[in-house]
């Protein structure tokens, strides 16, 4: 399955039935961080659960247990700081509350920064914008 470049956010959700409409929400961290603008108008894709995971094992040959990381080495990201790590640097959290340590970084800003380093739970992001 071939995804996007300006994909923003990625997530898993329930269509519900609500006053005639049909309703998918949007977890609010999608919101907090500034991946989606609740006043913009964005294209939904929807990918069904079972030809997703099928694909999914398909295309590797030797399929894990453990989710990939949601970002790769040299991936330029916006993220807002949450808070701070033991030895001081800022922590951000992107889907599926995957970590992102940003050294001199403070909580609550709204960083640029490019993924320089991927480990299965967590990476490390150098700042390349603070004023976006």
């Amino acid at each position: 399955m071939e995804i996007s470049d300006n994909l923003l956010c990625l997530f898993s959700a329930s269509v519900r039935s609500e006053d005639g409409s049909y309703v998918i929400e949007v977890p609010q961290r999608e919101i907090e961080t500034g991946s989606v603008d609740p006043d913009e108008t964005y294209r939904v894709a929807l990918i069904s659960r079972d030809r997703a995971e099928s694909e999914a094992v398909s295309e590797s040959d030797s399929p894990t247990s453990e989710p990939q990381p949601p970002v790769e080495i040299g991936e330029i990201r916006y993220v807002e700081i949450e808070d701070i790590g033991k030895q001081g640097d800022g922590i951000a959290r992107v889907e599926r509350g995957y970590v992102i340590i940003v050294p001199g970084a403070e909580i609550g800003e709204r960083v640029k920064i490019e993924v320089s380093e991927v480990k299965s739970n967590f990476a490390v992001g150098e700042i390349i914008d603070e004023d976006f």
